[in-house]
């Protein structure tokens, strides 16, 4: 495989998709030993196959707001590839959303979901419409809207989209049941369904509690006791909510927490009722931290920065891919910190994961460790088809078990002469070997 050429020749067809290049840069990389070892990838041309996504849906949404004016935003779907199962993963609703972005989480979502073990395919989606400011009204008549050019590309046995950013239970709702009066029909074909209707107990904090099963599995391999250890963790939304509330379970002390507006400092440890007045920051629809200084005066919020610059043992980003850079990186390792794991899709950059291989630190990428999200999405989609509901104990059972497995694959394939772990490598070419075979059994197409 020659990876240079191959990255040009991408680069050349997608300029300026900088993330998606990023992402298709780091699997290849890391899979290289292990695709030269087996001539039938090369013959069949798994990678040309895997750097395109199968198909792209773009689309116009009209919608009209609240003063009755038309607003027209872009809507887009990344069906990137069901080789095992039927195309999985959220849609974003988010002012940043690009086609780069969206084909990178596409492209990551394929090898996160071929980790779990469960039949789902790699997809993505979502608009530069941002929730934020809009009413409840004008959120539904989006949702609407974007469903009503949607709905036909998708179905539970063909692409079962999600939640991501800027899409929670509220927008969920709306899209699906404009789905179902249009297609006639109820079925899984979304998962972050509200309790009510279909949605699976443990899904809003499964990527969070699913990190942190990771997490302690990494530490447990090297005889390390997450019992006692300092972390700091990244966003204050759901998926920071999950990783400090099933970090502190454990036995750990969150010590941060951040937002776009800077980043709280809190020595005594995020816990407790402190842990939901994260909600209620999350709800308060202002996207700032800020005000849990003023709450808990022995804490203390520092506008504009960002959380690794504290001595700390772990380190979860939590919140947007690029988060973490070489820069924080290089402060993170000078301070001690043993263990990060990317909880965010792809939250640090390129140069700040070569860092930590570099370094020999515990280091492990976003599709090993924040799989949990998707593997409860599973667990719901097999719910909903089997017409019942499990228990939360079940559900978490199931997630533990599945986090689990993740490591155990992430571990068989990254370990490297000396010691030690690289689970970027081990993750990659897990997920890989599963979705290049399956290809293959299949033939072209």
């Amino acid at each position: 495989m020659k990876i240079n050429n191959i990255l040009s020749e991408l680069e050349a067809k997608h300029p300026g998709e900088h993330e998606f290049l990023q992402a298709v840069k780091e699997v290849l990389v890391s899979i290289e030993d292990v695709y030269n070892q087996h001539p039938e990838f090369e013959k069949n041309r798994i990678i040309e196959r895997l750097v395109e996504p199968d198909r792209i849906f773009t689309f116009r949404v009209a919608w009209v707001d609240d003063k009755g004016d038309i607003q027209v935003n872009l809507g887009y779907r990344v069906q990137f590839n069901n080789a095992i199962g039927p195309y999985k993963g959220g849609l974003r609703f988010h002012a940043s959303v690009n086609l780069s972005s969206l084909k990178f989480l596409g492209f990551e979502q394929t090898f996160k979901n071929a980790l779990t073990t469960l039949p789902m395919g790699g997809g993505k989606g979502g608009s530069d419409f941002s929730p934020r400011g809009k009413s409840n009204a004008e959120i539904m008549r989006f949702c609407q809207a974007f469903m009503l050019e949607l709905w036909r590309n998708i179905g539970p046995d063909t692409d079962v989209p999600a939640g991501d950013i800027g899409v929670g239970t509220r927008e969920i709702g709306y899209l699906y049941g404009m789905y179902k009066k249009l297609a006639r029909e109820n079925t899984g074909t979304f998962t972050g369904k509200g309790l009510e209707y279909g949605g699976s107990l443990v899904r809003p904090e499964a990527t969070g509690f699913g990190a942190l099963y990771f997490v302690n599995e990494m530490l447990k391999a090297k005889n390390i006791d997450l019992k006692g250890k300092t972390v700091a963790v990244s966003g204050f939304g759901n998926v920071a909510w999950g990783a400090v509330t099933k970090a502190t379970e454990l036995g750990a002390k969150v010590i941060t927490i951040s937002g776009p507006d800077g980043y709280i400092y809190d020595p005594d440890g995020v816990s407790g009722d402190k842990i939901e007045y994260m909600l209620e920051l999350r709800n308060s629809g202002d996207d700032i931290v800020a005000p849990y200084a003023d709450k808990y005066p022995d804490s203390k919020f520092f506008a504009g920065k960002k959380p690794w610059e504290q001595k700390v043992d772990i380190a979860l980003p939590c919140a947007i891919q690029n988060e973490l850079n070489l820069k924080d990186a290089e402060t993170l390792v000078a301070n001690g910190a043993t263990c990060i794991a990317e909880v965010s899709n792809m939250g640090c950059t390129a140069e700040a994961v070569d860092f930590f291989i570099e370094k020999k630190t515990l280091f492990a990428p976003g599709k090993a460790v924040n799989a949990g999200g998707v593997a409860t999405s599973g667990l719901e989609m097999s719910q909903n088809a089997m017409h019942l509901q499990w228990t939360e104990e079940e559900v978490d059972q199931k997630l533990h078990q599945i986090m689990k497995n993740i490591h155990a694959q992430s571990l068989k394939y990254g370990k490297e002469d000396g010691g030690y772990i690289n689970y970027v490598k081990g993750a990659n070419v897990a997920g890989f070997m599963k979705v290049a075979r399956a290809m293959i059994a299949q033939g072209v197409v």
